[in-house]
């Protein structure tokens, strides 16, 4: 994979969409709300399996959420 492709996401845009907060979106995933705070910010790429519990959650598609950009 090149490296100068990036994972980013629309988290809290998706999040924002269904009115949720960061701590409620965590109790939903079963996480903390510092892990979706890293999330969003993209210090922090989350598990596949988290990925798609978030997307879940939030009613939206992986690709709605989660996307590559290249540099």
């Amino acid at each position: 994979m090149d490296d100068r492709v990036i994972f980013k996401n629309r988290l809290k845009l998706a999040r924002v969409e269904r009115n949720l907060s960061q701590e409620q979106l965590a109790n939903l995933a079963g996480v903390s709300r510092q892990t979706i705070s890293s999330i969003e910010t993209g210090q922090y790429s989350p598990t596949a399996k988290l990925a798609l519990i978030l997307c879940r959650r939030l009613e939206k598609t992986f690709e709605e959420v989660f996307y590559l950009e290249e540099e």
